[in-house]
């Protein structure tokens, strides 16, 4: 039995306060991450604090951008512009911490 979620069962949250760089590298980079590793199985829905504010309670918002998962559950959270692939993958719960990169993956735009 597969530890991952089916289809459609993984909601992204990514809070960012305005169209800034950073939040825009965030979302470009979580896109790819998603497509590359939950095609066809995951939703993300953007919320900019600067318009809805009162949204960063319920989860908790300290910092900008922070990406949320909201399912499956645990909730985890990821604070930054998620360029780095492989702790962002750790973090979602996608990969195993510790595994190695195979041949074909790709740390393509990962800085800490």
């Amino acid at each position: 039995m597969s530890r991952h979620p089916r289809a459609k069962e993984w909601e992204l949250r990514l809070y960012i306060a305005g169209k800034t760089q950073r939040a825009v590298t965030a979302f470009e980079n979580l896109q790819r991450i998603c497509e590359e590793h939950l095609a066809g199985s995951y939703q993300i829905e953007i919320i900019d604090l600067l318009e809805t504010p009162k949204l960063a309670k319920g989860d908790q918002i300290v910092a900008v951008p922070t990406l949320v998962r909201r399912l499956p559950e645990p909730v985890r959270k990821i604070i930054g512009d998620l360029s780095n692939t492989e702790r962002v993958l750790v973090g979602l719960d996608i990969r195993p911490r510790g595994r190695t990169v195979t041949s074909g993956e790709s740390h393509a735009g990962s800085h800490e």
